[in-house]
């Protein structure tokens, strides 16, 4: 019986799916929009691609009735005000969805994809464990109280007999899509981009990610959640080492808290004309400013045979690849 990936076509549903092609596992890849261009089309070639949303509940528990496991990788994030609703029905309607398909076509396992920012990302100088409670003053962002509440969902499952387990992610890098989420990160800094901020936050390869999950999967770990990251460095860090890889001037202007809060505004307003999400809130303006640690103790204690590769090194490489699609002069 085939493996189920929901939020196949994501950065992290890719890594996934190759992981599990590895080990030569047959795969039901659930896509919202498109198909992903990262994969080779030898890659492509051996997954049952289908396109639909965990809003479908008809469609979620027709693909179940023929799925041994389920990997529940959708969900969106945002940070735009104005997205609250879909957040909510996505993250929560849609992880409830997933959880009662999952209960009624008595999955083996599910293993959930959440984020430490359904443990709370503004704890400044204080150490992130998995068993922080939720508190809205640590994480003002709607997007964290969805997670937080999708989260629950899980829990719910997991009460009514649901074989389940939880990851949080930091901040994942990976080679996909640069025109969108922590892959942007990549372009910004093949453009040059000039600010830095002297926040410090958890960094984790996506391919990490991708095998914590699959030995999550494999184990007899349940009912848990565990924090994955690879290592605590300075936004400034990250940025200037993605810089020097591609040959470009590293951030060299810090951003002051008055101006952090100038531009969330001017951000504000250009999204209301433009109807994009802005590049910078007010809830990212204070996140980036934050001092954050996370523990990533209790993964590495569950899993002996886990580690996580070094950021620098998941930097290099995923720089030599973006270098292979960027056009040349």
């Amino acid at each position: 019986m085939p493996t189920l990936i929901t939020g196949s076509s994501g950065l992290l549903g890719t890594y996934l799916i190759r992981e599990l092609l590895k080990r030569g596992e047959a795969i039901t890849a659930l896509y919202r929009s498109g198909i992903p261009s990262f994969l080779e089309e030898a890659e492509k070639s051996k997954v049952n691609w289908v396109k639909g949303d965990i809003g479908d509940v008809l469609l979620l528990e027709e693909l179940m009735q023929e799925c041994k496991q389920v990997y529940h990788c959708a969900g969106l994030v945002s940070f735009n005000p104005s997205r609250k609703q879909e957040l909510f029905k996505i993250n929560v309607e849609g992880t409830a969805n997933v959880v009662n398909a999952a209960l009624s076509a008595n999955i083996q396992k599910l293993v959930h994809v959440s984020s430490v920012a359904a443990i709370g990302r503004k704890r400044n100088n204080q150490t992130v464990h998995e068993g922080l409670k939720w508190d809205d003053n640590a994480n003002p962002s709607y997007y964290g109280k969805t997670k937080y509440l999708g989260e629950l969902e899980v829990w719910r499952g997991i009460a009514e007999g649901l074989d389940a387990v939880m990851v949080n992610p930091v901040i994942i890098l990976g080679y996909g899509d640069w025109s969108h989420g922590s892959s942007a990160t990549f372009r910004n800094a093949y453009n040059e981009f000039p600010w830095y901020t002297e926040g410090v936050s958890g960094f984790v390869d996506a391919d990490d990610v991708a095998k914590a999950m699959v030995m999550l999967m494999d184990s007899d770990i349940s009912a848990e959640r565990f924090i994955l990251s690879a290592e605590n460095l300075p936004y400034r860090t990250i940025f200037t080492e993605m810089a020097l890889a591609f040959g470009k001037k590293p951030p060299h202007r810090k951003v002051s808290p008055w101006m952090a809060e100038l531009v969330w505004r001017i951000e504000r307003w250009k999204s209301f004309f433009t109807g994009e999400d802005p590049l910078l809130t007010k809830e990212t303006a204070e996140t980036a400013r934050q001092v954050v640690q996370f523990d990533n103790s209790k993964i590495l204690k569950a899993l002996p045979d886990f580690s996580f590769k070094p950021v620098s090194d998941t930097i290099q490489e995923c720089c030599e690849k973006y270098k292979t699609i960027i056009p040349q002069p």
